[in-house]
């Protein structure tokens, strides 16, 4: 009994040590910090997690045009976005794959080329059975972007402004989102027959996308790893790297099997958290509040812009209270900010409401970037992050129908309408739940220097090993003088 509450005790979240909390460093000052070609790479991934959520969003903000078009049902229409979603881990794990493999460059300029051609394969279609079958294609290219969009830009950033950037890449989704959504006010565009030029925009992003990252070179740390084979004197054949790095894969599985399910459940529990607060949202305004859909777009509007400030700060306190402390606060702070998000009746109150909770559910999601990375397989922080998260979406899809089902039959007792509301703060409060059990329990790895351990591709890559033979998140405190000089040396060879 003493050895099992000793346990759950060391496992409880704490503060990082002192030399990795950095918040007393300005903020501008870790922006400044950083490289031209850190600054490229980072903003490639950004960019790519951007047009992912304009290709995505594309589809629900036209639901209510394509029924029509379509002759279907709204409910119909929808299962267009359920299987985007289920097709998702099956493009995580092909494209996150190629990427520990081959590198970080040509499988994400791949992925936007195929999400560029889907999207604008989408805006021609003229029967829903063709539109179908491109959301579910595009669902496999759209799993593949947050994987590798993260693994790219974290890698080559320091140590140090990792937890600030994280939230900076996360907000990319609901950066995209309102995007689409300035798209989608166009009074020509807003048209019943106008809903083709949302996912030409989506194209037009993603082809851009694919560009940039065409213009930048590899990956610092495959170049590196690379570089080190050839020190080593390693002139393996392509078909036995490849077999290395299958026997590497399997290694990992049977390593971090039980990290690896954990990961599942904690981005299940943030899928349902994020989406329960969003799906319905709109439905909520217009039915349960009696707003107008133009200003129901605009309270979520709103709301995304508070889902920016959250990621921004989550991301940013996440370096000095931890990873696992932050993303409890933020759950803690959007469950008490519940009652705001129901209780108004006025445009004001709502879309106030609307601010704060989307703050305190993308804060928390602000976090999970580098969170992910710092306790994933380092050679496989391409695939193993954008697997978890995408297998969350997946088991998480259905939280719309949840919804409509919960609120068609739990009425609000004065009108007699569907209390969409009530449902999704019961669903936000249980999921934020979920993921609050799981980051007292679960594992943290806080400015784990992921960046020096094998690739996938190289001998034991799957045992996190690095080059001196050390697990790659384990340093003694004896050591903190030498990380903090591979540091700058790192820094200097990037300036370089």
């Amino acid at each position: 009994m003493a050895s099992i509450t000793s346990t759950v005790w060391a496992s409880l979240p704490r503060l990082p040590a002192k030399s990795e909390r950095v918040i007393q460093r300005n903020p501008i000052k870790l922006i400044r910090s950083l490289t031209w070609l850190q600054f490229a790479f980072f903003f490639s991934g950004w960019f790519a997690w951007v047009c992912d959520a304009i290709d995505f969003f594309a589809v629900t903000l036209s639901a209510a045009r394509l029924a029509p078009y379509f002759h279907k049902t709204l409910s119909t229409v929808t299962l267009s976005i359920t299987l985007t979603l289920l097709f998702r881990p099956l493009g995580a794990f092909i494209f996150g794959m190629l990427s520990d493999r081959y590198g970080r460059k040509w499988p994400l300029v791949a992925n936007l080329i195929i999400i560029s051609a889907l999207s604008l394969a989408t805006g021609f279609c003229k029967t829903f059975s063709a539109f179908l079958a491109c959301r579910s294609l595009f669902g496999i290219g759209m799993g593949g972007i947050w994987g590798l969009a993260v693994s790219m830009a974290l890698e080559n950033m320091p140590v140090d402004a990792r937890g600030l950037f994280s939230g900076f890449l996360q907000l990319g989704y609901p950066v995209g989102y309102l995007i689409i959504a300035a798209v989608n006010l166009n009074s020509r565009v807003a048209k019943e027959t106008g809903w083709r030029p949302l996912f030409y925009t989506g194209a037009a992003f993603s082809l851009t996308g694919a560009i940039i990252r065409l213009l930048l070179p590899e990956s610092q740390y495959f170049l590196e790893r690379q570089a080190a084979r050839q020190r080593e004197g390693d002139q393996t054949a392509t078909s036995k790297k490849s077999v290395q790095f299958i026997r590497e894969t399997w290694k990992m599985l049977k390593t971090h099997w039980a990290r690896c399910i954990f990961a599942i459940v904690l981005m299940t529990g943030f899928n349902f958290y994020s989406h329960g607060s969003q799906d319905l949202y709109p439905a909520y305004l217009t039915n349960d509040k009696g707003l107008t859909s133009h200003q129901a777009t605009v309270a979520t509007i709103i709301g995304n812009c508070g889902a920016i400030t959250g990621c921004t700060i989550g991301g940013y306190v996440s370096q000095y209270l931890g990873r696992r402390i932050t993303m409890i606060c933020f759950c803690l702070f959007c469950c008490a900010m519940l009652p705001l998000w129901l209780l108004p009746s006025s445009f004001s109150g709502l879309a106030a409401g609307a601010f704060l909770v989307q703050a305190g559910v993308q804060g928390a999601y602000g976090v999970v970037p580098v969170y992910l990375s710092e306790i994933s397989p380092v050679a496989f922080r391409a695939m193993w992050p954008g697997v978890a998260y995408q297998i969350g979406n997946m088991v998480s899809s259905a939280s719309a129908q949840i919804e409509a089902t919960a609120g068609a039959k739990l009425k609000d007792p004065k009108t007699g309408k569907p209390a969409y509301g009530r449902v999704s703060a019961i669903l936000v409060g249980v999921a934020a739940g979920v993921v609050i059990l799981c980051c007292l329990f679960g594992d943290e790895s806080h400015s784990a220097h992921f960046e020096r351990g094998r690739a996938a591709f190289e001998k034991d890559g799957g045992l996190d090993v690095v080059d001196d033979g050390q697990a790659a998140k384990t340093y003694p405190e004896s050591t903190q003088g030498d990380e903090e000089k591979a540091e700058d040396i790192q820094r200097d060879h990037l300036r370089a």
